[in-house]
């Protein structure tokens, strides 16, 4: 590798590591950018897993969070080839009676389909999709005092219950079942403080901006912010995985887009003991197992919103996805898991030949599971769209091992980058001063196991370059 001197240094080129690069590039510094894999992105890639003309994302698929960052959305990535795709349908649940619950755009046209549950759902989100440009950078950065901290405080009062407490103000199955396949997303137990916090983050940035897919694949999304670092005077590396930190050219600060496992293994006689014990009990949550499928044709869901849904939440009524999602946490593999499904290729006809079609499909299981879950969410989806199984051309399926072989982030398949309980939600990896900040001076971490924690929305990366800028450089 050139040995010549940078300002900044990003190990890691997944959506974090981009931002902290870009952020680091945006206020006029020398930043290399070096990444492992021959192409960069981390879970922003997409590739023909399957069959040749089907397009799959390999890892992240929808993109809400990214849609709604504060920092992704300030960017001009459509001048770099980005575009979002928009299903008129944000998410949608079906149940077994042939209905399924939907995420629409406006928060009235959601609540009109709850029936009793109107005035409740309208209640908890209208203050809250209201008021989330102000608190947004708060919610999605690391504990300080906010700038709106009343309207913060409403938040924080409505995201620390539990999903389970919340759902109590809920009387239908739709508008119970909906909120636990949203709540959920948090690969946490639904009994668990601060589950109802992912619910809300997803459901208002689905009012406000929708849930879109960009267009291509996933690693459109990658090559945008790859190529608006790069055209700022940014170089990035691919193809250089780092063994050692005293394999990397010297620089003034340091940032890693990696995960406490990983900062033990290559700096380990660099951090305190106290900083090392810390990063030691450091805890990785559930992880997943993964289907991708190259269709014959669309999947037939027999709700028929489901077809107009980029995102579909297969898991049954609130109690049945409680029930999965203890099981997984306790080590256990639920015979109906809840499965998270995304149809890309309904939206985008890039991502198929014609009249055929993709699927992209994951569940939970317990991290490190070597099980294989094929049948379990197979059989899910067939529940709600019968004849599925009769049109897989092909599938490819990944467990946690496999993964984390894929993205050594994912510890046992934990996509989250650690669990993100109440324990580790403003403390990851570690407590101090900073969260961003390790033992030693000038080096970073700005991976998912920093605040605001997992999702494609490069918070973790921008409020860590933001503390490299002020510590080392003196730039606010």
């Amino acid at each position: 590798m050139d040995r010549t001197d940078y300002d900044a240094v990003v190990v890691g080129a997944g959506p974090n590591g981009l931002a902290a690069a870009i952020t680091l590039q945006q206020r006029g510094l020398s930043v290399l950018l070096v990444e492992a894999k021959a192409e960069i992105g981390g879970g922003m890639r997409s590739a023909e897993l399957t069959l040749p003309g089907f397009v799959h994302d390999v890892c992240s698929a929808i993109h809400p969070m990214a849609a709604a960052s504060p920092f992704f959305s300030g960017l001009p990535l459509e001048q770099h080839g980005l575009e979002y795709i928009y299903p008129s349908i944000a998410a949608a649940h079906p149940f077994d009676d042939g209905t399924a619950a939907v995420l629409r755009g406006a928060v009235l046209e959601t609540a009109g389909l709850l029936g009793v549950d109107e005035r409740a759902y309208r209640v908890l989100m209208e203050p809250l999709v209201r008021d989330w440009p102000l608190i947004a950078p708060d919610v999605l950065g690391p504990l300080h005092f906010p700038e709106h901290p009343l309207l913060m405080a409403t938040f924080g009062l409505k995201a620390l219950p539990s999903a389970v407490w919340t759902a109590r103000g809920f009387r239908t199955t739709a508008a119970r079942g909906l909120w636990g396949g949203m709540a959920a997303h948090s690969m946490l137990p639904l009994t668990k403080t601060a589950t109802s916090a992912i619910a809300l983050v997803l459901m208002i940035t689905g009012h406000l901006k929708g849930w879109p897919l960009p267009r291509g694949g996933t690693a459109s999304l990658a090559r945008a912010l790859g190529s608006y670092f790069t055209s700022l005077g940014g170089v990035i590396q691919t193809g250089f995985e780092v063994r050692s930190l005293r394999d990397l050219p010297s620089s003034r600060a340091l940032l890693l887009d990696l995960t406490p496992r990983q900062l033990l293994r290559l700096g380990g006689h660099r951090w305190s003991s106290l900083y090392q014990t810390q990063l030691e009990r450091y805890r990785y949550g559930m992880g997943v197992f993964k289907i991708d499928w190259a269709l014959e044709g669309p999947i037939p869901f027999v709700p028929s919103a489901c077809a107009l849904s980029g995102t579909v939440h297969i898991g049954g009524t609130l109690e049945e996805i409680v029930a999965s999602e203890q099981m997984t946490w306790e080590g256990r593999h639920p015979e109906k898991p809840f499965v998270l499904l995304a149809q890309q290729s309904i939206f985008d006809p890039s991502r198929a030949p014609v009249d055929k079609h993709t699927a992209w499909a994951y569940c939970h299981v317990p991290n490190g599971s070597r099980n294989d879950m094929t049948a379990a969410i197979e059989g899910q989806i067939e529940r709600f769209a019968p004849g599925f199984r009769e049109r897989i051309l092909a599938r490819h399926m990944m467990d946690t091992a496999q993964l984390e072989s894929y993205n050594a982030n994912y510890i046992g398949g934990d996509i989250n980058g650690g669990a993100i309980d109440i324990r580790q939600l403003f403390t990851r990896p570690a407590l101090r001063s900073s969260p961003y900040r390790t033992s030693e001076k000038g080096i970073y971490i700005c991976s998912a196991a920093t605040p605001p924690g997992g999702g494609v929305h490069g918070m973790c990366g921008y409020h860590a370059a933001r503390r490299a800028l002020k510590d080392i450089f003196g730039i606010i």
